[in-house]
């Protein structure tokens, strides 16, 4: 039963004071940030905040990583702004509060896509994301978040035209920033009792207060002031049609949420030398969605950049997380009024400082170490992040580049030895492994025409991984049969033997001495 329902490791030395000081900081940090995101996919901006509590508080308690911190994040705001052009397409005269109801059903289901991709243990293929990939991944997040920030240099931030602040404004707003990203740079290299973080936020609150500075607050984007989420059943028409013009979104929201969670969820386990659980973080992320959804939340994954921020505060347990949760809440409920007195300069100084950090700078160093092909992999995800903001395509799209850059290094890599014994016999001494990618240069070894009338094929140093190579065997066998002569393959799988079984009848072939390693093919499946 304690496999099961110890959700605290009790044994782990927790140090109270930081939790809780990272917990504030974040919650803090969270505020603008949902704001923000909820606007983007044109919702009201307690539906993000709702999302940025619920989405916490679930997965700190029941999720896979201690210390990640989860919320509304832009990756899902994106998704949905996408679901509201198709729903104004659909439908002109659709009201907000209809999208919104849409918006809920698509989080509910999304939910529970991300439970059954954890029960079903999805979450191992993680480990199939290269380490190129991940670094592309985190350098334009990084890019994305520190662009993120340049809004707040506008007249309006809510407004994406509005003009850039000129003048006393800017150089104010700037020096601000700027006080604040010295503040978060240079504390830790003289004390670390409390969290650069809250203090940058502290000192630039305390001067805009008492000096009475004229600039922007968290309360000129939007009011935060609410109560607790309410109970919100998605009230729509519950039939085949909706099912289908949800489907795609949920599928595409539960992909960025379990993409984005589990890469953030790596990098912490690297960071911290642990080791988070990708599939039980899955779950949470699923439960959380599906209660955001009932629960008037816009649902959300894990956030790189408030993890960050508490993992650099020195949060290694899960109570930083729940604080974090609790204090947005009690801020929604209570403290709505002076959280919106907050400068947006220290806020924003604090995410440039994140952006910063998220980068990876060694990245620079290997280029003159790496394969190019890395290279290659690296730029071109960390640009598709940066110009989509579609994180799983960009993650996506480097898996799948990374696997054909490694399918055709592997298929120049098969090689043949040859030699003739002494009773005539030709041997192809097969290096390298033979499959899709490599049947083209395999079937070029081979002299069918000039060939002695016996040939042995040996594939001690070879192995053969697909139906593809299969095929090949079968088509080199075939093209010896035609020209009269007899082929020999030594070396071969049971499986192999097994498929190869079928050409017996027309082709001669002897399996002699075999391996036992396994062969990729449904019909032995």
């Amino acid at each position: 039963m304690k496999k099961y329902f110890n959700l605290f490791d009790l044994k782990q030395k927790v140090n109270y004071k930081s939790e809780v000081l990272s917990g504030l900081t974040v919650a803090m940090a969270l505020i603008p940030e949902a704001v923000a995101f909820a606007l983007i996919a044109g919702l009201s901006p307690l539906t993000g905040l709702y999302a940025a509590f619920i989405m916490g508080i679930v997965t700190a308690i029941f999720g896979g990583r201690p210390g990640m911190i989860s919320g509304a994040t832009g990756a899902i705001a994106v998704v949905f702004f996408g679901l509201v052009t198709t729903l104004k397409q659909l439908n002109p005269s659709i009201t907000t509060d209809e999208i919104t109801q849409y918006i809920f059903a698509t989080v509910i289901l999304a939910g529970i896509i991300q439970i059954i991709a954890g029960v079903l243990k999805l979450g191992k293929f993680m480990r199939l994301v290269p380490q190129p990939v991940i670094f592309g991944f985190v350098n334009g997040l990084a890019v994305v978040i520190f662009m993120s920030q340049l809004g707040q240099f506008t007249t309006d931030s809510t407004n994406p035209d509005a003009p850039w602040m000129q003048g006393n404004d800017l150089l104010l707003f700037g020096g601000l920033v700027l006080l604040a990203m010295l503040i978060i740079w240079g504390l830790p290299k003289i004390t670390k009792v409390i969290p650069a973080a809250l203090t940058a936020i502290l000192v630039i609150f305390a001067l805009v207060y008492f000096l009475d500075i004229s600039t922007t607050t968290v309360g000129d984007i939007a009011s935060i002031e609410g109560g607790f989420p309410p109970l919100s059943i998605p009230n729509l028409p519950l039939n085949w049609e909706t099912f289908k013009l949800i489907l795609p979104y949920s599928a595409i929201v539960a992909g960025v949420g379990l993409i984005e969670s589990l890469l953030t969820l790596n990098i912490i386990d690297e960071i911290t030398q642990t080791r988070g659980r990708g599939n039980k973080e899955a779950v949470a992320q699923g439960t959380a969605n599906i209660l955001s959804g009932f629960l008037s939340g816009m649902g959300g994954c894990a956030m790189i950049g408030q993890s960050l921020i508490n993992i650099s505060s020195g949060a290694r347990a899960r109570l930083s997380g729940i604080v974090a949760a609790i204090m947005l809440l009690v801020f929604i409920m209570f403290g709505s009024s002076l959280i919106e007195k907050l400068p947006m300069a220290a806020l924003t100084g604090l995410m440039i400082m994140v952006a910063i950090g998220t980068f990876e700078w060694a990245s620079f160093r290997t280029f003159n170490r790496m394969p190019k092909s890395d290279v290659f992999v690296m730029v071109a995800v960390t640009i598709i992040t940066v110009l989509l903001h579609n994180l799983a395509l960009a993650v996506l799209l480097g898996v799948i580049i990374s696997a054909l850059v490694f399918s055709w290094d592997n298929a120049k890599r098969i090689r043949a030895r040859k030699h003739i014994d002494e009773n005539g016999v030709k041997h192809y001494e097969i290096y390298g492994p033979l499959f899709f990618g490599s049947i083209g240069v395999f079937n070029e070894k081979f002299d069918v025409k000039n060939d002695p009338k016996e040939v042995i094929i040996d594939f001690a140093e070879s192995r053969v991984v697909d139906m593809s190579a299969i095929e090949a065997l079968n088509k080199v066998t075939e093209r010896y049969k035609k020209a009269g002569k007899k082929v020999v393959l030594k070396h071969l799988s049971k499986d192999c033997s097994r498929l190869l079984k079928n050409a017996e009848k027309i082709i001669d072939i002897n399996v002699l001495e075999d391996p036992t390693y396994k062969l990729i093919s449904d019909k032995l499946s």
